[in-house]
């Protein structure tokens, strides 16, 4: 059988290649016998083997795949062998798609596959983070503490990832509230108005006249205008996905006035936690580096601290080279390099991560507190400027009555 594997020399290397033998296990042993760390392992042809068994669109929801974790790390600790506790939660799992996945895995560990290679084995349906984790705890026997530290990342920035999407909540809702209340006006409640001072034929204030064309134009090419919009949120979206795209609308991102210094502590912050969980479970800083580069949700971001990972593949500091790319925050730097300095980089990581969450809080909660009376406030102005404009001219017939 032909297997895809990625390795890791004792240097911090990294290397990719397709092997030939008679099973995973068979390999895997070999590569260790040659003093290679196994990043992934999986069959050539993997997917072609196991995707019939499983729904066109798998997911894993959050919430189970936590809970699975935490279960598993419990019968890990009581002492059940690893096969027999996959086969115990596998029965118990509701969810067909990682019922199917865990079915898979149960299959290759029985068959003598280590774990971090069964759940690599599926993709990108895990992060690399939790293979890598993985793998991290049956080098150093630890699986269970590791399996109990990512849950605790995952909460952590999950935890971070809701605050923030609560905060945004009420600014959009206003926001669209705001959108609907001006297309009522504009599409129903100023034609009515035009047509009842059609009939007076006398000329109407400029701005009436405007909000009147404006109306009209929206009520003749609605359709064409609903198109459009629809065609530029499409447009835009597959610009994004494009190679290259999605860095360069990152850097983008970062560089706005408000929106940017926080993005960029919300990067920083994943990247710190992520590091910190894998350099905790043992994987070494290079390899550490590679991975939490690819679970960084900004790209631009994400390819600077690739650079990173060479530059420190090549015996430069961690912190030089964060400092060589000009895009981390300075207090990351200098966090980093006391870590160094001291042997206690993976402490200060945790807080710097902690550092940048409560930054990111009171970012948010500023930000909340300002936008929504600016949100009222405009609303407002609009809303009375269109009702002012379509009642003066009845204020003017009233008088000249």
């Amino acid at each position: 059988m032909e297997f895809r594997c990625r390795l890791s020399t004792p240097g911090g290397e990294i290397s990719e290649g397709i092997y030939v033998a008679e099973n995973e296990a068979h390999l895997r042993h070999e590569f260790e016998q040659k003093g290679l760390c196994v990043l992934a392992l999986s069959p050539r042809h993997a997917l072609a083997r196991w995707a019939p068994r499983l729904p066109a669109r798998r997911s894993v929801p959050v919430r189970e795949f936590l809970v699975f974790n935490q279960e598993l790390a419990t019968l890990l600790k009581a002492g059940m062998p690893l096969v027999q506790s996959l086969d115990i939660l596998r029965g118990r799992m509701s969810n067909p798609s990682f019922k199917a996945v865990l079915d898979d895995v149960h299959q290759q560990v029985s068959a003598g596959t280590a774990l971090s290679d069964a759940f690599a084995s599926h993709g990108d349906l895990f992060p690399g983070v939790y293979t890598a984790s993985l793998m991290a705890g049956e080098k150093s026997g630890s699986l269970e503490a590791v399996l109990r530290r990512y849950v605790a990342y995952v909460k952590v920035v999950a935890g971070l990832r809701r605050r923030t999407l609560s905060a945004l909540i009420y600014p959009a809702v206003l926001l669209t509230l705001a959108l609907i209340v001006v297309s009522i006006i504009i599409l129903k409640v100023v034609p009515a108005f035009s047509d009842f001072y059609g009939q007076f034929g006398r000329e109407l204030p400029l701005v009436t006249r405007i909000i009147m064309a404006v109306s009209s134009v929206a009520r003749s090419n609605l359709l064409v205008i609903v198109v459009g919009a629809a065609a530029l949120i499409v447009g835009v979206g597959a610009w994004a996905r494009r190679p290259g795209q999605s860095e360069r609308f990152d850097r983008w991102l970062l560089a706005l006035p408000a929106i940017g210094p926080t993005a960029r502590k919300f990067a920083t912050s994943q990247l710190a936690r992520t590091l910190a969980t894998l350099l905790g479970g043992g994987i070494p800083l290079v390899d550490a580096i590679a991975i939490a580069s690819r679970s960084i949700g900004n790209r631009s971001m994400a390819a600077a601290m690739e650079s990173v990972g060479q530059h420190v593949r090549e015996g430069e500091s961690f912190a030089a080279a964060l400092a060589g790319q000009g895009v981390f925050p300075d207090v990351a730097v200098k966090m980093a390099e006391v870590g160094e300095a001291t042997g206690a980089l993976q402490d200060m990581l945790n807080s710097l991560a902690d550092f940048y969450d409560e930054e990111i809080d009171t970012d948010l909660g500023r930000f909340v507190t300002r936008v929504e009376p600016i949100l009222l406030v405009v609303m407002g102005i609009v809303v009375a400027g269109l009702l002012l404009a379509l009642y003066t001219p009845l204020f003017q017939l009233s008088s000249v009555v």
